[in-house]
């Protein structure tokens, strides 16, 4: 979301004792455990991850509930903690970003793209750099072109916000190597899940595979409010759906905009494309919801295969 009806930064603490992280369900803190130091033997989750909207947190709007801030705010701190050890790289699919192909950024050092307008100036003065990974690049191309599909790569394009705001919240350190994977344009389900279906071998390959969007995304119901009672509605088929057989899963997301008020919560469903992604490369793992809540007084949640 890239507007400015944004709200205020405040830092949560989380004070979880013998933990070394917590996850933010409904406002109530859910510890996990991993060690970071441990050798790469366990398959990567995958994640689906709401991304807020503008440079939010890092400049203070001051606008919306800050309890419902901090909530988001301490569920994205709170990812690695969930994984079974530290990354090998990301990999990052962001609804900012639309290709006619599947497209790959191979940049060494990718550069910041603030695709965000009518903020203060320091919106603009955010700074995430992690390195980019070119290899992983070319290996996201082979799995892709392997199952049938063109691909294509942009040596220049930099990290949006649909990348760098949830991810400085996450990695802060930006010391994990990090892809962007843009979406297809035309926005079909079946072919985001197809590529996700592609690129599940990555997960065996030390590699957390990134879906960020919003699970909510109707800009007029932000800036007018009224969005509640479909963000609700929405949301709920789209928890039931999630935890049900792989199959009868991805059946209902491919039929997506025949879910309650589906059109009033995504007139445009690029935010919720990366959730397919997700879906398809973490097959028929177990899904989570490690994060159910409200933000800016609509319903958002997250998801975690694996």
């Amino acid at each position: 979301m890239s507007n400015p009806r944004e709200i205020s930064r405040r830092t949560t603490t989380l004070a979880v004792a013998g933990t070394v992280g917590a996850a933010v369900v409904g406002g109530t803190l859910t510890a996990t455990r991993r060690d970071p130091e441990s050798p790469m033997t366990s398959r990567m989750p995958t994640a689906f991850l709401p991304h807020g909207g503008g440079p939010w947190p890092f400049v203070d709007l001051g606008f919306g509930p800050k309890d419902q801030s901090d909530r988001l705010r301490a569920y994205l701190e709170g990812v690695p903690a969930t994984l079974p050890q530290k990354p090998r790289a990301l990999l990052v699919i962001s609804a900012h970003w639309e290709e006619a192909v599947p497209t790959v950024m191979t940049n060494e050092r990718p550069p910041m793209l603030y695709d965000y307008s009518g903020f203060p100036p320091e919106s603009y003065t955010i700074e995430w750099p992690a390195p980019g990974e070119p290899t992983l690049a070319k290996r996201v191309r082979s799995l892709l072109e392997g199952a049938g599909f063109r691909t294509a790569e942009d040596a220049h394009r930099g990290f949006d916000h649909g990348t760098f705001v949830p991810l400085k919240l996450a990695f802060p350190q930006a010391e994990v190597p990090t892809v962007q994977l843009s979406l297809v344009a035309g926005l079909d389900p079946a072919t985001h899940l197809a590529m996700g279906r592609a690129l599940a071998p990555l997960r065996d390959e030390g590699v957390f595979i990134v879906g960020s969007g919003m699970t909510f995304h109707n800009l007029r119901a932000f800036f007018r409010g009224g969005g509640e009672a479909a963000s609700e509605a929405f949301d709920g088929w789209l928890q039931e759906t999630m935890r049900l057989p792989a199959p009868e899963r991805d059946r209902r997301l491919t039929q997506w905009s025949q879910a309650p008020m589906a059109r009033q919560v995504h007139p445009r469903e690029e935010h919720l494309l990366p959730l397919m992604v997700v879906a398809g490369a973490g097959g028929a793992d177990p899904v989570s919801v490690p994060y159910a809540d409200r933000y800016v007084d609509v319903k958002l949640s997250a998801y975690q295969l694996g």
